[in-house]
C-alpha cells in the first residue's frame, strides 16, 4: 500500500470512533468502545507501517531535535504521513479520555459534542477547552479522593 493511500486512510480508520462520541454519547456500545484505549490503535498500527521502514533517519530527527532536521523529513511523504497517523492516533487517545472525564462528571453532550470536533480539527486548542469545561463541572469520587489525600499531606 502507498505512503499516500495510508495517509488518506488514517482518518477514516479513526472517524468511526469520533462518531460515536460524538453523535452517540450515550448509546452503550459507545461506552464499551471508548472503553479500551486500544481504539488508538488503529491509526497507531499505520504510523508504524509507514515509520519502521524510516526508522533510522526518525531516530536521527527524535533523538537529536533540530528544526531543519524535522523540517527535512517532515516534508517527506513518509514523514508527513507518519506525523498524520501519530497526530490522528494521540487526538483520539486524548479524545476518548475527554468523553470519559465528561461522562463520569455529568458533562452534557451538547458541551461535550463541540470540544471533541475542535480536538478532532486543533486537538491542543480541544484539549485547553475541555480542561475549562472540566474545571467548571462536578468533581468525580476520584478527584475527591485525591483532594483529601494531598490535605492529608499537608
Amino acid at each position: 500500500m502507498s505512503t499516500g493511500t495510508l495517509f488518506d486512510l488514517t482518518f477514516y480508520l479513526a472517524a468511526p470512533f469520533w462518531t460515536v462520541m460524538i453523535l452517540a454519547p450515550g448509546w452503550t456500545w459507545t461506552r464499551r468502545i471508548a472503553g479500551s484505549p486500544w481504539i488508538a490503535a488503529v491509526p497507531l498500527v499505520v504510523y508504524l507501517i509507514v515509520a519502521l521502514p524510516e526508522f533510522g533517519t526518525l531516530w536521527n530527527v527524535v533523538s537529536s531535535p533540530d528544526l531543519e532536521t524535522l523540517r527535512a523529513f517532515l516534508g517527506t511523504p513518509a514523514g508527513a504521513a507518519a506525523i498524520w497517523a501519530h497526530l490522528i492516533g494521540f487526538d483520539l487517545f486524548v479524545g476518548r479520555w475527554m468523553y470519559l472525564d465528561s461522562r463520569a462528571r455529568g458533562t452534557h453532550p451538547a458541551v461535550m459534542a463541540p470540544v471533541l470536533v475542535l480536538t478532532i480539527l486543533l486537538s491542543p486548542l480541544g484539549l485547553l477547552a475541555y480542561l475549562a469545561v472540566r474545571t467548571v463541572s462536578r468533581p468525580v469520587a476520584a478527584d475527591r479522593a485525591e483532594e483529601a489525600a494531598l490535605e492529608r499531606e499537608s
